[in-house]
């Protein structure tokens, strides 16, 4: 199974790369940030201008042309199906389950106060344990699950006030 990579470009231009793609691209660095791409019998230069890896934004020249480049894996895409992005406004105010699972600890109860990245429970789902996150400060309003629930993607497990 190919892993495939989601890339917005100038925020109009929506394709997807797989690994197979890039690594057949003929592409040499010439310098830091700076390549040497040929494509269809054509040659291009690029150059990574700015990038801020963390929001996987990067301005790249081409052949003296900029363009704005995103660049979304597929954890990426998946954490943003979750609603969880990096620096999102949107506030969360419940947790749901992101896959079938057994809750193996629950470390919150209604009342309390977490802290972004805290741990509120971990869940067991194929055979690995996954810790489920605060994804802001917060109170907890209700907790939906006890330790030992067998839970299915979507369902409620977290309500914060």
């Amino acid at each position: 199974m190919s892993k495939s990579t989601k890339v917005t470009v100038n925020d109009l231009h929506q394709f997807s790369l797989s690994n197979e793609d890039v690594n057949l691209l003929d592409c040499v660095q010439t310098r830091p940030n700076s390549f040497h791409i040929i494509q269809n019998h054509k040659t291009f230069y690029a150059e990574i201008s700015k990038e801020d890896f963390q929001h996987r934004m990067y301005t790249v020249k081409i052949n003296g042309t900029e363009y704005h480049v995103n660049i979304l894996n597929e954890t990426d895409t998946i954490i943003n199906t979750m609603g969880l992005h990096i620096g999102s406004s949107k506030k969360i105010d419940s947790i749901i389950a992101p896959m079938p699972g057994l809750i193996l600890d629950l470390n919150v109860k209604p009342g309390d106060q977490v802290k972004a990245n805290d741990s509120l429970l971990i869940l067991e789902a194929m055979k690995m344990e996954n810790n489920i996150i605060a994804p802001h400060d917060g109170v907890i309003k209700s907790v939906e699950v006890k330790k030992g629930l067998t839970v299915n993607k979507g369902d409620l497990l977290i309500e914060f006030e």
